[in-house]
C-alpha cells in the first residue's frame, strides 16, 4: 500500500482561475489539492492544467463523495473512477470525510454527521479496508465540522478517529477550522479537542474560513463555508498544533467566493511563517 507522503509544506486548493497566477507568482507554494470528483471525466481543459502542475507540484486528491460513514456498500462505480483518477495522476495524498453523503443510491450534496457507536465503527473500517484495497494506497481519513451532537454516540470523536487509524492503518487530515467550528457549536473548547487528537497518525493539515450565523433560539452557530480568510482563532490553534506535531503538510481551503490569487498567496505566506520555523528546528 502506498502511504502518504506530503512533504511538510504549504499547499492550495487548485482553481482553474488562479492556473496563471501560479505559473507566474506562485509564492512559496508546496503543493496542490484537487476534489476529486471534479476530474473523473477523460479530459478538457480542467485535465490540461492539471497535467501541466502535476509536472511541478506534489499532488493531494481530497475526496467528497464515497459516503465512507455510509450504512450501505461503497458505490463501486464511484470508487472504480477515483481509481483511475489515481493511477493516471500518482498523488502524494488521499483523503476523505469522516461523513456520510448517500442512500440508496441518491447523493445529498453533504457531509453528514454519524453516530459514533461501535456498529458504525465496524462498518466505517470495513469501508475504508475496502478502498485502500482497491486503490493500494493509504488513506487518510478528515474530522467533520458538524452542527448536531446525535445522542446515540457512545465513543468520544478522537478516540473513534484514534481506533480507525489503528485498525486500518489509514491516517487522518486533521482540519484546525473543523475543530473550531464544531467546538463552538457544541460550546465544547477546542484545545481540549486538540489535547485528546491521535496527532501521530496526521499526515495533512487544513486551514479555511467560516461563517458566523444564529440558530433558531439565536445562538452562535458557525458555519465551515470555505468562503473567506482563515480567523484568527484558527490561526491560534494551528501555531499550537505544529508546535507540537512539528512540520506537517497544510492546505488552505477557499473553495466559494474564490478570490484573486495574491489573496490566496497571502494565506500561503502566513501560513509557511508558522510552518518555516518548525521546519527549520526539525532540520536541525
Amino acid at each position: 500500500m502506498i502511504p502518504c507522503h506530503l512533504s511538510p509544506s504549504i499547499g492550495v486548493g487548485f482553481k482553474p482561475e488562479h492556473y496563471e497566477g501560479i505559473a507566474e507568482a506562485p509564492g512559496p507554494l508546496g503543493f496542490i489539492e484537487i476534489h476529486a470528483e471534479n476530474y473523473m471525466g477523460a479530459g478538457g481543459m480542467p485535465h490540461a492544467m492539471l497535467e501541466r502542475l502535476r509536472s511541478r507540484y506534489p499532488l493531494s486528491v481530497h475526496g467528497v463523495g464515497l459516503s465512507i460513514g455510509g450504512a450501505g456498500q461503497l458505490d463501486q462505480a464511484h470508487l472504480m473512477r477515483l481509481k483511475l483518477l489515481c493511477d493516471r495522476y500518482q498523488p502524494d495524498s488521499f483523503s476523505e470525510h469522516l461523513a456520510w453523503s448517500s442512500h440508496d443510491g441518491a447523493y445529498l450534496n453533504d457531509l453528514l454527521p454519524l453516530p459514533y457507536t461501535e456498529e458504525t465503527l465496524a462498518q466505517i473500517i470495513r469501508h475504508i479496508d475496502e478502498v485502500q484495497s482497491k486503490l493500494n494506497r493509504q488513506m487518510l481519513l478528515e474530522n467533520p465540522s458538524t452542527y448536531v451532537r446525535i445522542a446515540e454516540s457512545t465513543i468520544p470523536e478522537t478516540e473513534f478517529l484514534e481506533t480507525i487509524a489503528k485498525r486500518t492503518g489509514c491516517g487522518l487530515l486533521l482540519d484546525v477550522n473543523n475543530v473550531f467550528v464544531s467546538s463552538t457549536n457544541h460550546a465544547l473548547c477546542p484545545r481540549a479537542y486538540l489535547d485528546s487528537f491521535p496527532l501521530k497518525f496526521v499526515g495533512e493539515v487544513h486551514l479555511g474560513g467560516h461563517t458566523e450565523e444564529a440558530d433558531d433560539e439565536g445562538a452562535l452557530l458557525l458555519i465551515d463555508a470555505h468562503g473567506s480568510a482563515t480567523g484568527d482563532p484558527v490561526w491560534a490553534l494551528y501555531k499550537e498544533t505544529i508546535a507540537k506535531t512539528g512540520p506537517i503538510a497544510t492546505l488552505i481551503e477557499w473553495d466559494n467566493d474564490v478570490p484573486a490569487w495574491p489573496v490566496l498567496r497571502d494565506e500561503i505566506e502566513r501560513a509557511e511563517a508558522i510552518l518555516m520555523p518548525s521546519r527549520t528546528q526539525n532540520a536541525a
